[in-house]
């Protein structure tokens, strides 16, 4: 299972916040008339995701959110309305969860805790609490990867499906499918059910992008149309770097692909991860057309200064496009604390001798704190070492690549993200097959010839002489 986040220790005022939300959910039960159990519950929750080293105070603060939101829900319908309790959209719960977090674990204990607690709520109904659960489990399987609207809508018509389904091995005999009570009081109102949980979802699910800090399938293809302002930026303005994001992004897609890492997130991450050369894109290879290296022609120190500028450059313009922080993240990470080795180099060679401090000549960093983000950096390294090779054939596109990413791994690059040794290899030979593909050699087709004019040509040299050397200058002229 993944790690959503890093288990921090709680610290006073996380813990008295933790404090505040369950006297405050403990009031209202109380109240209200609902069994203390349901805070308990909810601090049990807390605990075992804490404790299985996943969650943060901040994660289980957003998941309290989401439950309180569906019981203050199924509150609302039970007392003032004479709305049937089968239409409360548990469904949407774990529809939500799998979207905004993608983890199926999370998704079976707040489906599992949805359903119980709305149960709870409407006389401790325990086929309600088997029919939700099995509906909201349905919706987050069939939405895992839903990157269109009308998946969501689908999810929606078999979430329908399959409670009626559960209702009818609850309540197998004969008369009862055909009774009145069925249709009206089961039938109908839980196949509209899926259908109000698909509704929520679409309407809620960018509020909650917005208040979590966290992007579903359907805001990345949104930032992946490159109709999108910044993209159309960097097509006119630095089309190399335009060109090399294509090529970072492809390759980091099928890497994360290969490991099982969210490769829609990867690929949009690499579109957005040098925005910050669109300020000085001339400075930068890829867009140096015939004008020259502008790098030539100043000290190896300026350089560097312009080399790092273009991370903090590309954290400005994400924050004046108010592009989501869990895309910029890409823009520091990509680098992570690397040596700009090049003029590095060029500095200790014009020192005579002296010491140049290596940290000068670092990213500020952080280093890759995700998959996603560990892959977009080797693959940037990669991608521009491959490049630069005369002649890629495959082994010496394997070598370059195993070569930089061992360089990576030694420098401690990887040192903060989850990535094994095993997906580091399944990540080297992703990109080795990738840049074979991209870079092979062709085959060079020999010329047509053309039988009209091969007979031309024998005609001509059957009625014309051949040209005589000129022995006075040493050179063949052709007569005519």
């Amino acid at each position: 299972m993944k790690k959503l986040t890093k288990n921090k220790p709680i610290t006073l005022s996380a813990a008295g916040l933790i404090i505040l939300v369950m006297a405050v959910l403990t009031a209202f039960c109380h109240v209200t008339g609902y069994s203390l159990i349901i805070p308990l519950l909810l601090l049990i929750l807390g605990v075992h995701l804490y404790f299985f080293d996943k969650a943060s105070v901040k994660l289980f603060l957003q998941l309290g959110l989401l439950l309180s939101l569906i019981l203050f829900a199924a509150d609302a319908l039970t007392k003032y309305t004479m709305i049937p309790r089968y239409y409360i959209p548990v469904a949407s719960v774990g529809m939500l969860v799998i979207l905004l977090y993608k983890d199926l674990q999370l998704v079976f204990l707040m489906s599992f805790m949805a359903s119980v607690l709305v149960g709870l709520m409407v006389g401790n109904d325990l086929k309600l609490m088997l029919i939700f659960f099995v509906g909201s489990l349905t919706a987050a399987y069939i939405v895992k990867d839903a990157r269109t609207r009308g998946e969501l809508i689908q999810a929606g018509f078999f979430v329908g499906l399959i409670q009626v389904f559960v209702v009818i091995l609850l309540n197998p005999a004969i008369d009862f499918l055909f009774s009145k009570i069925f249709l009206m009081y089961y039938l109908k109102p839980l196949l509209i059910n899926g259908f109000i949980a698909t509704g929520v979802v679409m309407v809620a699910a960018k509020v909650f992008e917005y208040l979590f800090g966290v992007l579903t399938n359907f805001s990345l293809l949104e930032l992946s149309d490159f109709n999108q302002p910044l993209l159309r930026r960097m097509i006119v303005e630095a089309p190399g770097t335009y060109h090399h994001s294509l090529i970072v992004s492809n390759l980091s897609e099928a890497a994360a692909d290969a490991i099982g890492a969210n490769s829609l997130l990867t690929r949009v991450g690499a579109y957005y991860h040098d925005i910050g050369k669109l300020v000085k894109p001339e400075y930068f290879t890829e867009n140096q057309m015939i004008g020259g290296n502008k790098h030539d022609h100043i000290e190896p120190s300026i350089s560097k200064l312009v080399i790092l500028n273009h991370v903090k450059e590309g954290l400005e313009i994400a924050r004046k496009y108010k592009l989501s922080p869990v895309i910029a993240r890409f823009i520091p990470e990509h680098h992570g604390t690397g040596i700009i080795y090049y003029f590095y180099q060029r500095a200790l060679e014009g020192a005579g001798g002296e010491a140049i401090d290596e940290q000068h000549y670092r990213y500020p960093g952080p280093k890759p704190q995700s998959r996603e983000t560990a892959i977009t950096l080797l693959a940037d390294s990669v991608e521009g070492a491959v490049r630069a090779l005369e002649d890629p054939t495959a082994p010496r596109i394997d070598e370059v690549v195993r070569k930089v990413i061992n360089n990576k791994f030694i420098d401690g690059q990887l040192d903060e993200c989850n990535l094994t040794l095993k997906e580091i290899e399944i990540i080297s030979s992703t990109f080795s097959r990738v840049l074979s593909a991209m870079y092979h050699s062709r085959i060079k087709y020999p010329e047509k010839r053309d039988e009209n004019t091969d007979s031309h040509k024998n005609t001509s040299e059957k009625n014309f002489p051949k040209s005589q050397p000129n022995h006075k200058n040493g050179q063949n002229h052709s007569s005519s």
